[in-house]
């Protein structure tokens, strides 16, 4: 196996902690990624990070409701489920916009 890693990072122009749980989960099931581990911590007054460890990498979700931004990141060695991630995702929050 080639030690490669695809990064993608992106930010999305609302803030719905658990509902980007919610959906960004889904996405990471329903592209092929196996789910590890998961962690999450809500800040006072507000905002929210979660955390998923895969098996073929890393997700992560910050959120600023504050400024009603939400930042996702995907790292992954696998290259086919990485690509399904990024057209599901863009596929799914095309749709909320």
């Amino acid at each position: 196996m080639e030690a490669r890693m695809e990064n993608f990072s992106t930010w999305i122009d609302y803030s719905n902690d658990l509902g980007h749980k919610d959906e960004i989960e889904k996405l990471l099931i329903a592209a092929g990624f196996s789910i590890l581990n998961y962690m999450e911590h809500p800040f006072e007054p507000q905002g929210f990070t979660a955390i998923w460890l895969l098996a073929e990498s890393h997700c992560a979700v910050h959120t600023f409701p504050e400024e009603r931004k939400t930042y996702v990141e995907l790292t992954s060695c696998n290259v086919a489920m990485y690509a399904k991630f990024i057209q599901l995702f863009h596929q799914k929050y095309h749709e909320i916009h």
